[in-house]
C-alpha cells in the first residue's frame, strides 16, 4: 500500500512514510494509491478488533497485525466506555455517536492515541527520536498533548490561537505535568497556526535537521484511523442498512473519514452532511465557489471556527478523476488552485470537478450560533442531556432531515464539560469536568505566547531540541 501527494510533485512512499512525514515535500497531503476493500464489521466485533483490520489493511504490510493490534489495545484501554464510541438514541430514528469517552472528553482522542502509540513504535524500533508540531483549534492540541505526554521518543510542540479556545480545552494541553510538551499561544486564529505548521513542514532542510512531523488531521493515519467508529456505527444497525452521518466540521477530517469508510467499503452507502457554523468554508466549495482564505469569525463553537479546511485538500483530489478510479486522479489541478490561492488569495476549482463533488454524496448544513444555543436548550428538554456547542451544531443540521430511508447518526464531538462557560451561558447549569480529567485541574499550565510569525515558532522549536 503506497500513498501519493494531492499535489502530484512528490515521490510515493509507504504508509509509515506518509504518517511519520505527515506533509508531502510539495506541500500536498498523502492519500492511497488505492482504495482497500475491508469486510465490514459484525455486530459484537469489538473496536480493537476493527481498528486492527482497518489499520493493518491501510498499513499495506508495513507494519505486522499483532503490533497494530496491541496499540489498539493500549490506546483504547484508557476510555471510559468499553465500546470507545458508543451510539445513543435522541429521539424516534436518530442517534448520537458518543465520542467523548476518551482521556480528554473529545473525539480527537480515538485517533491521537493510536497515532502516538505507532510513533512510539516505530521509533523505538529505529532508535530516533522526533519533534511533532501540533496546531489547534482547541481539541487536537488536548488529545496530542495527553497521548504523547511522557514519550521517550517525541518532544511534542502544540500551536493554539491565544483566546481563541475554551479554558478548559487550553487546559488538557498546557498542564500535562510532562517536560517533553510545549504550548505555544500565537496571536491570531487557528488558519494561521496551520498555515505556519505547513510552511515550516513544507521547509525541507528545517524539517530534515529538527525530525519534524505534523500529527493534524492532514496526518493520514489520523484520518484512516476516525474511520473505524463509522463502521462500528455501520456493524450496529447492520451491514445493508443506509445511514446517514451528520459531522460537525471544521478542518474536515472527520468527515473525510467518513468518506474513507465508505470508499474502502466499511459502510453501505456514503450520504454525510457537513455541518458547520458561521465560518461555513465546506458550504461554499460544495456549492462550486473558489478556494478563499476568508476572516475567520469567533463563534460558541470554537473548534469548529475554520475558513481553509485542509482535509477539503483530499476530498478535492478524489474529485479530479472523471471516472472515479484513484489512478486517475490529477494532482497538478490541486496544486494550481492552491498555487492560486497563495499567490492571489483565491483558487478556482474547475466546473468539472465541482460537479463530481456536488455528486458525491456530501452536503453541508450552515448552523448559526442562536440555532446552537437552542438545539442545546431542546436537547437538554427533550433528553435531560447537556450537550456541547459543537454537537448541538450537528444536532441542529440533523432536525433539517427525516429518518426515513434509515437512521440519522450525529457524532457528539466532546463532552459538555470542555465548554462550561457556554453551557452556564446558555442552560444556566454547570458542567464539571468528570472524576478522571480531575489530574489536569490540579497541575499548573505551562504556556507561552508569540506571534503569530513563522520564525518565531521556528526558534521555539529549535530551542526545545537544543535542551534535548
Amino acid at each position: 500500500m503506497n500513498y501519493v501527494s494531492t499535489r502530484g510533485a512528490s515521490e510515493a512512499v509507504d504508509f509509515l512514510s506518509a504518517s511519520l512525514n505527515g506533509l508531502a515535500p510539495d506541500g500536498g497531503l498523502y492519500s492511497p494509491t488505492a482504495w482497500p476493500q475491508i469486510a465490514r464489521p459484525k455486530v459484537g466485533d469489538s473496536y480493537v478488533e476493527t481498528a486492527t483490520r482497518i489499520l493493518t489493511a491501510f498499513a499495506g504490510g508495513a507494519v505486522p497485525e499483532a503490533a497494530i493490534r496491541g496499540m489498539a489495545e493500549r490506546a483504547y484501554a484508557a476510555f471510559a466506555h468499553q465500546s470507545v464510541a458508543p451510539l445513543t438514541e435522541v429521539g424516534p430514528g436518530r442517534w448520537m455517536l458518543e465520542l467523548h469517552h476518551g482521556p480528554t472528553l473529545a473525539f480527537k482522542d480515538v485517533a491521537m492515541r493510536l497515532i502516538a502509540q505507532l510513533y512510539d513504535y516505530v521509533l523505538e524500533q529505529r532508535g530516533e527520536r522526533m519533534t511533532i508540531l501540533c496546531a489547534t483549534s482547541g481539541d487536537t492540541g488536548g488529545a496530542a498533548a495527553s497521548a504523547f505526554a511522557g514519550s521517550k521518543h517525541v518532544d511534542m510542540v502544540i500551536l493554539h490561537p491565544l483566546n481563541r479556545v475554551s479554558p478548559t480545552q487550553r487546559l488538557f494541553m498546557t498542564a500535562t505535568g510532562e517536560s517533553n510538551v510545549h504550548n505555544l499561544a500565537l496571536e491570531g486564529d487557528f488558519d494561521g497556526t496551520q498555515a505556519i505548521l505547513k510552511q515550516l513542514i513544507a521547509d525541507d532542510q528545517f524539517r530534515r535537521r529538527t525530525r519534524l512531523a505534523a500529527v493534524n488531521s492532514i496526518n493520514w493515519t489520523r484520518v484512516a484511523a476516525q474511520s473505524v467508529y463509522f463502521a462500528q456505527a455501520q456493524a450496529q444497525f447492520g451491514a445493508n442498512t443506509p445511514i446517514h452521518f451528520v459531522v460537525p466540521t471544521g478542518n474536515f477530517g472527520d468527515a473525510l473519514a467518513c468518506y474513507v469508510a465508505s470508499c474502502a467499503g466499511l459502510l453501505h452507502s456514503f450520504h454525510a452532511t457537513a455541518a458547520v457554523n458561521a465560518n461555513d468554508a465546506m458550504a461554499r466549495l460544495l456549492s462550486g465557489q473558489s478556494l478563499t482564505k476568508g476572516e475567520t469569525a469567533p463563534t460558541i463553537s470554537p473548534a469548529m471556527d475554520i475558513q481553509l479546511p485542509s482535509n477539503f485538500e483530499r476530498l478535492f483530489f478524489e474529485a479530479t478523476s472523471a471516472d472515479g478510479q484513484p489512478a486517475n486522479r490529477n494532482g497538478a489541478t490541486v496544486a494550481k488552485a492552491y498555487a492560486e490561492l497563495s499567490a492571489k488569495g483565491t483558487g478556482a476549482i474547475p466546473t468539472d470537478v465541482s460537479k463530481r463533488l456536488s455528486a458525491i454524496g456530501l452536503d453541508a448544513q450552515r448552523v448559526s450560533d442562536a440555532e446552537t444555543r437552542e438545539e442545546m436548550k431542546r436537547t437538554l428538554a427533550e433528553t435531560g442531556w447537556v450537550v456541547c456547542p459543537h454537537t448541538a451544531v450537528g444536532l441542529a443540521a440533523a432536525r433539517r432531515y427525516r429518518p426515513e430511508a434509515g437512521p440519522i447518526v450525529t457524532l457528539s464531538t466532546a463532552h459538555a464539560a470542555k465548554f462550561p462557560e457556554t453551557v452556564k451561558d446558555v442552560l444556566g447549569l454547570d458542567a464539571p469536568l468528570p472524576e478522571r480529567a480531575s489530574p489536569f485541574v490540579s497541575r499548573p499550565e505551562k504556556f507561552e505566547t508569540g506571534p503569530m510569525n513563522a520564525d518565531f515558532v521556528r526558534q521555539r522549536i529549535e530551542s526545545v531540541i537544543a535542551k534535548g
